[in-house]
Parts: C-alpha cells; structure tokens; sequence
C-alpha cells in the first residue's frame, strides 16, 4: 500500500485561527475547547501510518459556529519540538493538508 499524498499549504495561506492554534501548540497551551489535546487514531488512514498516540487533534475555531466546527489541526510527533508536523482540514477529516512552515 502506497502512503497517501497530501496537499501542502504555507503557514500563511492558512486561516488565522488555524496559525493561532498550531501557536498555542507550540506553546503547550492553554487550550480553549476540552478535547483539544485528545488522541487522533487516523482511522480515515489518509494521513501517514504513525504508532497510536503520535497524531493528535486539536479544535480551529470557525467564526460564528455554535459548536467547535468541522476546522482542525493534527499535530504529529513532537509538537512543541523539533520534527513535528502539522496537518490543516477544514472538513473534520475527509481530507488534510500538510502544513509548510
């Protein structure tokens, strides 16, 4: 099975609560919505094969929505660190884009 190619986007071409959040990231926190933080299992398998654990998701907010919205950023590996990777959707999951920086 050949790994999935994904898209890039530039950090700036990013909506700016998306580059907030990837922010809050690095710093470790705080973050706004409970489940930020949790887990992301890659079930849909559209982002590389990594160990459970190595993905995990976090809440982009979307101006006006009542609830945390379909926006999130997957942060991989070491995320505050050297190696990490990030990974946009604006769709909760049907499709990613790698994050340049």
């Amino acid at each position: 099975i050949s790994p999935p190619v994904i898209a890039e986007i530039s950090m700036a071409a990013l909506p700016l609560e998306a580059r907030h959040t990837i922010d809050l990231i690095k710093r470790g926190g705080p973050y706004p919505f409970q489940r930020d933080g949790v887990v992301f299992g890659n079930y849909e398998r559209l982002l590389p094969s990594r160990p459970r654990g190595y993905y995990r998701e976090f809440t982009v907010p979307t101006p006006g929505a009542a609830n945390r919205g379909a926006r999130r950023v997957i942060a991989g590996g070491n995320s505050s660190g050297a190696g990490a990777e990030f990974y946009y959707t604006a769709d909760h999951y049907r499709s990613f884009q790698r994050v340049r920086e």
